[in-house]
């Protein structure tokens, strides 16, 4: 089963929120090895009439002209046994990875703005893109969307082990249009996040081990919610007033505490 299913009978030992003092239980302080984050920076545009080259592309399978544009999500692709026939119609795009690609970097440490730097770079972003040509076969191109950066950024000092950059990246066109040769022209919602990194070894309380619970097997078993419901109905009492038998604002027999809303003209 889960860490978080109501069959677990032993939550204390399990990851999820702390109830009482977060001191008791620790046990031991511990190492371990991360990725620690120095800055990170979010930016979100929209792009428009961004021009994508197609690099590859392959045939949807199973799909028509009668898809409804989830297609691209977990379609399943096959080696294209044609080339597209114009015309050529947009349907959809979105990325493909959230792990973009950095390139053309410079950091330019700034002497006003001490442990700050200038971060200049271009960031690729996969693409996805389903288009149907005139024969109603789809088709999931291959493309690459690129921002460009030019940020400030928390650089740590010279170390040993030294900091990197890396960029998280999420996409999805709103419209689009086929200009031809394999090109089309998007318009683009684009998040990046721009972080400074390094591998470091981190000393931090521990709760000790977790204690993994066995798997729990899918099946349809729908009286289980429904058997987890507790058997009497709790107590429920609005602000800790008293329950009253009756109150001049409720109809058909309800209950008190209809100032903030329960049970109410049930």
């Amino acid at each position: 089963m889960s860490f978080y299913s109501y069959k677990n009978g032993n939550p204390c030992s399990c990851p999820g929120a702390i109830s009482g003092n977060a001191l008791d239980g620790l046990q031991e302080k511990i190492c371990v090895q991360v990725k620690r984050v120095y800055d990170s920076c979010l930016q979100q545009e929209q792009l428009d009439d961004k021009e994508v080259v197609i690099t590859s592309y392959a045939m949807v399978a199973g799909n028509n002209c009668g898809c409804s544009c989830s297609c691209g999500d977990n379609a399943e692709t096959v080696a294209p046994t044609s080339a597209p026939v114009p015309p050529i119609t947009f349907e959809s795009c979105r990325s493909t990875t959230t792990e973009g690609t950095i390139r053309s970097l410079t950091v330019e440490r700034l002497c006003d703005r001490p442990c700050f730097a200038r971060v200049r770079c271009k960031i690729d972003v996969p693409i996805d893109i389903l288009f149907v040509d005139s024969r109603c076969v789809e088709y999931i191109g291959k493309g690459t969307i690129t921002v460009e950066k030019d940020v400030l950024l928390s650089i740590p000092d010279e170390s040993i082990v030294p900091y990197s950059l890396e960029s998280m990246v999420s996409a999805i066109c709103v419209a689009g249009t086929y200009l031809g040769n394999n090109r089309f022209s998007l318009t683009v919602c684009v998040t990046v996040i721009l972080k400074v990194l390094a591998q470091v070894e981190v000393l931090i309380p521990s709760y000790g081990f977790c204690q993994i619970p066995p798997c729990e097997e899918f099946a349809e078993n729908v009286c289980d919610e429904f058997f987890s419901l507790p058997l009497f109905p709790p107590a429920s009492l609005c602000n800790n007033e008293e329950v009253n038998i009756s109150h001049p604002g409720c109809n058909q027999g309800s209950y008190g505490g209809c100032g903030c809303g329960c049970g109410c003209n049930r």
